[in-house]
């Protein structure tokens, strides 16, 4: 009975930190219709868009390991089962709770362009643009070298133990789960466009269907020279040897010294405070600012008055994305090649006199970039989002991605694994912040995000592409405008804008029909998709309280789950 009470009165003071920083008549505010509760427990969870990746970082931590132990074998397993989205050919940004010091640490594990990619070398070739697919789409992979200063800063298992599950399913197989299937398909065409992507994700001729087993021996021996040389078994030896193979086969310029001279880097996180929670992101050259100028510009309105799914609250939160995004593919880059005006962009007076420009009565379908003196602008779909937390309360919140489906198109030979065509985001304009350079890194999309209060830390991202900072705005103003509980804050519906000029922008059907009208007639292009499509990214959190009381939430619009950690109650 002592337990049950001491249980009851940690979820009121949960609910009551995240409730009460909500605006005055949040609590009237309409609330989501879920499809699923939180999981909750005093253990770790694992939360992932593959319920057997899941399972596999909550096996790493029931033998002992924390969450950045069980983040690497999540992701190595997710790499595995939904090659889609990411792999170990693609990026990673990570931000790292910890618990004993309070600590937020930032992980850009972005690579970097080749060397001889430049501009001039690409109009020789006849680009008048980055290539989207193809070699010259192709930056560094910065996973594996991501997991290896994860594992050697704050993990504590060796690589041979993070990585068996991811292993034992690429050497034995695993059933391919439903949406995973369905974009797995639809990339066909494209596989079967090089014989090794064929070989490797097309068996039989024909992608994977639904329940059907798929096997990648190549893989597993990938991931084996990893877990016994570490990042050495990826950037040299075997696996480099095959990616430098298929650069030279395609007329790529990639040098042994580009990939064994690669380091990902320790960033501090940037922040802002919105209404109380210090909300933070990964630093450029990600689109994470973005989310946070959204969110600056947000604060600037009563939106928790205005209510939920309100056509008032929806108008300012879609008019804060186009200022928002104008500002980010103005001045972000790669912050080790050009000045990239950081605080300006975060600056709380700044973003006071920008949301003057939200016009209440009318949507803006042509923005410009703020001005900051002295600095120059620059003109700039398939990831996987996961998140843990261990038992003690430490968080990773962890992003990975091939960038548009399957990446480049390009399988280096007997590897298991695409390369992502994360170049495909640089510009060829000249001058600008993100124009392509050699060991020069571009814009990203990809960020994880990270929430606190009160003692309260919630770690979360929304992946899909440029949808990912707006995503996250709107999940940060359900949580704090309209006090919803995380499993809420990602199932409610969103709206979308993918494009970067115009009135267009793409709505759930979840927003009630007499708000899509009013909307409307505000000057809003809608397009209405059904509930749980793809275009609106699918995302995952969990919530640790002062009380020890963990909280995951995954959403329906993939097939991902939270799964909790049990106790070790056979091992006494």
């Amino acid at each position: 009975m002592k337990s049950r009470i001491i249980f009851v009165v940690s979820m009121l003071v949960v609910s009551f930190a995240v409730v009460a920083t909500a605006q005055t008549g949040a609590e009237d505010s309409p609330r989501p219709v879920i499809g699923r509760s939180m999981v909750v427990t005093g253990h770790g969870i694992v939360a992932a868009s593959q319920p057997l990746a899941a399972r596999a970082g909550v096996q790493v931590l029931e033998r002992g390991g924390n969450a950045i132990d069980a983040a690497i074998a999540a992701n190595a397993t997710i790499g595995l089962m939904e090659p889609t989205g990411n792999g170990i050919g693609g990026d990673l940004f990570a931000l790292i709770y910890e618990a004993e010091t309070g600590e937020l640490y930032g992980l850009n594990a972005s690579g970097w362009a080749p060397s001889g990619r430049t501009v001039e070398f690409l109009r020789s070739k006849g680009f008048d643009e980055v290539p989207g697919r193809g070699i010259y789409s192709v930056t560094v992979p910065g996973v594996v070298a991501g997991w290896d200063m994860m594992r050697e800063r704050f993990g504590s298992l060796p690589f041979s133990e993070s990585l068996a599950p991811a292993i034992y399913y690429a050497e034995n197989g695993f059933p391919v789960s439903p949406v995973i299937s369905r974009g797995w398909a639809r990339s066909s065409e494209m596989l079967a466009a090089h014989p090794n992507s064929k070989e490797t994700f097309l068996p039989g001729g024909q992608a994977p269907k639904l329940g059907e087993m798929f096997r990648n021996p190549d893989l597993g021996a990938s991931l084996r020279r990893i877990a016994e040389h570490g990042r050495d078994g990826y950037y040299k030896g075997q696996t480099a040897e095959a990616i430098l193979k298929i650069s030279e086969e395609m007329g790529g310029t990639f040098t042994a010294d580009d990939l064994s001279e690669f380091r990902p880097q320790w960033v501090t996180p940037i922040s802002t405070m919105y209404r109380g929670w210090k909300v933070s992101e990964i630093p450029p050259n990600t689109q994470g600012i973005a989310a946070l100028i959204m969110l600056n510009l947000m604060e600037q309105y009563p939106i928790g008055e205005y209510g939920f799914h309100s056509a008032k609250a929806l108008h300012v939160a879609i008019e804060a994305k186009k200022l928002a995004y104008a500002d980010m593919l103005g001045y972000v880059g790669d912050p080790d090649f050009s000045q990239i005006p950081v605080e300006p962009m975060l600056s709380k007076a700044h973003a006071a006199e920008r949301a003057k420009l939200i016009d209440p009565a009318q949507a803006a379908c042509e923005v410009s970039p703020s001005y900051f003196p002295g600095i120059t602008t620059a003109e700039g779909n398939d990831t996987i989002y996961m998140t843990t937390i261990d038992k003690d309360g430490n968080i990773v919140s962890l992003i990975q991605s091939n960038y548009s489906g399957f990446g480049s198109g390009l399988v280096p030979p007997g590897v298991g694994f695409m390369l992502h065509n994360r170049g495909a985001l640089f510009t060829m304009e000249e001058g600008h912040a993100n124009t392509v350079e050699p060991r020069k890194r571009p814009l990203h999309t990809i960020i994880p995000a990270f929430m606190e209060k009160d003692g309260v830390q919630i770690g979360f991202g929304i992946m899909g592409g440029w949808n990912q900072a707006q995503a996250h705005a709107q999940f940060v103003a359900n949580i704090v405008d309209f006090g919803f509980n995380i499993q809420e804050a990602l199932e409610a519906g969103r709206f979308t804008k993918g494009s970067f000029t115009g009135c267009d922008v793409n709505v759930e059907s979840l927003i009630p029909a007499n708000v899509r009208t009013e909307l409307t007639a505000l000057g809003h292009e809608l397009s209405v998709r059904p509930p749980r499509t793809g275009g609106f990214g699918h995302g995952q959190a969990v919530m640790g309280t002062p009380e020890g009381i963990h909280f995951g939430a995954s959403e329906p619009r993939h097939d991902g789950a939270a799964v909790p950690q049990a106790p070790s109650i056979f091992d006494r």
